[in-house]
């Protein structure tokens, strides 16, 4: 039976949670970070991120760069693209057979070529008969295959700006929900194309309207209180590098283009079920005022985590607050942001940042393809480093501030790529380690990047503006590919290109704010705060405990 003075305690405490609402991180940390809520949420985002980084790249391999020769029909013994008068055809072939030309038969009989005469060739035999280029007859039309790639990035510039926009104004449930399910539907659509055109179209609207990356990241770092997000985050982000390490593979077993493409894209289908099963964003929802909702959902996270949450600090939950409500009855959310000198001056550096990240990882990955040997293990080895490059981005932002990792990872790796040209030709191994390491640096700056734009920003337009940074950045991704045609004025240029633009970003972020232990904001004001003293910040829920204990006593 209770007495007087607990009364008198509980009384108190009341009135003090009441003068001092609970904010929605100090919920999320007694949630925790890995309870059966979180784990089962992160099982169904893995697939997403496993598949989509199999998405952004799939063209590499089912595109496939194939041999071929002019087909001469009176000379045609058998099917094969080996005969033995393919040098006498025309000459300086080289070990890359493409052949657009050859010389005038001397006779019917193929019984020579006339050297003097020239021909241009109207059908060709491919190495590879069932492959796309053979396929689609894109012999001496070496532009169409690579207008895939371009067709892709294209497609996902404009996409990330339509799917910012959905995430924000509709959820990030429904944004992902929507462009996963859009994903695997056109994705197989694009294993039935009949033209060459067909292909190009469907691939660049796959990109526009079925990458569900965006979204599922935000509800991946919005999931957990602030300080596990790093945790989280890498955990998926290994899940993503799983997916590419995977694909070559698949590619290997499943030869066939059209086979490959609906083996990679038919299990996300599954994600239409996600309406079913996958959780709102607890704070999006409050973002966007729908309080009731937000609780029920942490009110069931609570059960599942088997979690006691006192019902009075749930009910004195931190409102959405009349500035929020203001911002929320503005006609333009974005604009509302962008009315800010502050906003303005990070979203520019944002850009910069997505635009170094996406020329140096499409750049690098171009490269890949010079090295020898087997194609699809080379790439999964290159790929395994990345694992690398994940763990040690957990552990340094365990450890470490973002700006002060970021500032390492993009002046060291400058450092590292500009100085790569000018290493003597007898120390080539040199040249070699300092860009391998370059190449970790670069995916580092690329996780820290991702996570760094997202806190940056207020919650009802942080995925619009993450999206837009990441869908004017990917200017790089179309600048990247062709940073080969470089190497003809220099062979060093592109990596010299590399290195200023990393030291560049490395240099500007020196003029941009501290995020790390600090709560997401949820309104422009907020966001115009980060970086503030910590005796300017709000009291955590420890302190907040720890007050409590005090006036109570």
């Amino acid at each position: 039976m209770a007495t007087k003075e607990d009364a008198t305690l509980i009384e108190t405490k009341e009135s003090f949670v009441a003068e001092n609402p609970v904010h929605l991180d100090d919920i999320l940390e007694k949630l925790g970070a890995f309870g059966r809520h979180q784990v089962v949420t992160m099982c169904l985002l893995s697939l997403v991120y496993a598949t989509n980084s199999m998405y952004n790249i799939n063209y590499v391999f089912a595109v496939e760069d194939v041999q071929y020769r002019c087909k001469i029909p009176s000379c045609e013994a058998n099917a094969s693209f080996s005969v033995s008068w393919l040098n006498s055809s025309y000459p300086d072939l080289g070990e890359d057979v493409k052949q657009c030309q050859r010389y005038s038969l001397l006779d019917d009989q193929c019984a020579g070529f006339n050297t003097s005469r020239q021909e241009t060739c109207t059908d060709w035999v491919y190495e590879v008969p069932h492959s796309f280029v053979a396929e689609f007859n894109l012999a001496c039309q070496d532009w169409k295959p690579t207008l895939v790639g371009t067709a892709h990035s294209f497609g996902n510039m404009l996409g990330l700006l339509l799917q910012g926009q959905i995430s924000d104004r509709f959820g990030r449930k429904t944004a992902a929900v929507f462009a996963g399910t859009m994903g695997a539907v056109l994705g197989l659509a694009k294993s039935f194309s009949t033209s060459f055109w067909c292909y190009v179209a469907l691939e660049g609207l796959e990109a526009a309207i079925g990458d569900a990356l965006s979204p599922m990241f935000m509800l991946s770092i919005e999931i957990v209180e602030k300080k596990k997000a790093v945790l989280f985050q890498m955990i998926l982000l290994n899940c993503y590098t799983s997916g590419l390490i995977i694909m070559p593979f698949i590619a290997w077993a499943v030869p066939y283009w059209r086979n490959f493409l609906r083996v990679i894209y038919a299990p996300t289908l599954i994600i239409l079920t996600y309406s079913f099963f996958l959780d709102e964003s607890i704070r999006w929802l409050f973002s966007k005022g729908k309080r009731k909702e937000a609780i029920r959902l942490i009110e069931r996270a609570a059960k599942r985590n088997d979690v006691k949450i006192d019902k009075v600090v749930l009910e004195t939950l931190k409102n959405i607050d009349e500035e929020t409500k203001n911002d929320l009855q503005h006609k333009s959310l974005l604009l509302k942001t962008f009315r800010s000198r502050i906003m303005v001056q990070r979203f520019l550096v944002c850009i910069l940042y997505w635009f170094t990240i996406t020329l140096i990882n499409y750049g690098m990955m171009v490269s890949s393809v010079f090295i020898g040997g087997n194609k699809y293990l080379n790439f999964s080895l290159l790929m395994v480093m990345d694992i690398f490059s994940n763990i040690f981005y957990w552990l340094a932002l365990s450890k470490y501030k973002r700006k002060t990792t970021l500032i390492f990872s993009f002046i060291v790796g400058g450092i590292f790529c500009v100085c790569q040209p000018f290493v003597p030709k007898s120390y080539a191994w040199v040249g070699l380690v300092l860009y391998m390491a370059f190449e970790m640096l670069a995916t580092f700056s690329s996780n820290i990047v991702y996570i760094y734009t997202s806190e940056l920003f207020p919650t009802y337009t942080r995925n619009s503006v993450h999206a837009l940074c990441s869908a004017i950045g990917r200017i790089g991704s179309l600048i990247g590919p062709q940073t080969p045609l470089m190497i003809s004025y220099w062979h060093h240029l592109p990596a010299l290109l590399f290195g200023v633009t990393s030291l560049l970003c490395g240099g500007l972020t020196l003029l941009m704010p501290e995020t790390a232990h600090t709560e997401l904001p949820n309104t422009v004001r907020e966001a115009e705060h980060i970086g503030r003293p910590a005796h300017e910040r709000r009291p955590t829920m420890p302190e907040m405990h720890s007050l409590t204990q005090d006036k109570i006593v």
